[in-house]
């Protein structure tokens, strides 16, 4: 499979998170499915789902700022922005097994507030 072809199924695989489109979500994932973040060690597709899916009415857009396609692997790193004013950009890391996602591994970035850095952990 091209590098253009895994462009393209990330591109539809935010696509669909922005629209809440959870059926192409998992269209898109093997049956293996592992999710890794700050907060999540290899959790499987379901728990995934259970933990992590939420309604994307928040968001106001996401722009898909890199895509680097390399073998079976990607970086991207995209800018999500929210109705309220926040802001972060975050970058993630897709492993794929043919056509689907096997793999993503999510890093998190800086978090603003109309335009001002936020510091986490902050009260």
């Amino acid at each position: 499979m091209s590098a253009a072809s895994k462009t393209g199924i990330i591109r539809n695989l935010f696509a669909a998170y922005l629209a809440n489109d959870r059926a192409a979500v998992e269209a898109a994932f093997t049956d293996d499915f592992r999710f890794t973040s700050p907060y999540d060690d290899e959790i499987d597709k379901a728990t995934y789902f259970a933990r992590c899916w939420k309604n994307s009415d928040w968001i106001e857009r996401q722009d898909l700022e890199t895509i680097m396609v390399e073998g079976e692997a990607a970086f991207v790193t995209y800018r999500c922005v929210a109705r309220e004013g926040k802001s972060f950009r975050n970058t993630e890391f897709f492993a794929f097994a043919g056509d689907r996602i096997r793999r993503i591994d999510v890093y998190f970035g800086a978090t603003y507030e109309n335009g001002a850095f936020v510091r986490q952990g902050d009260s």
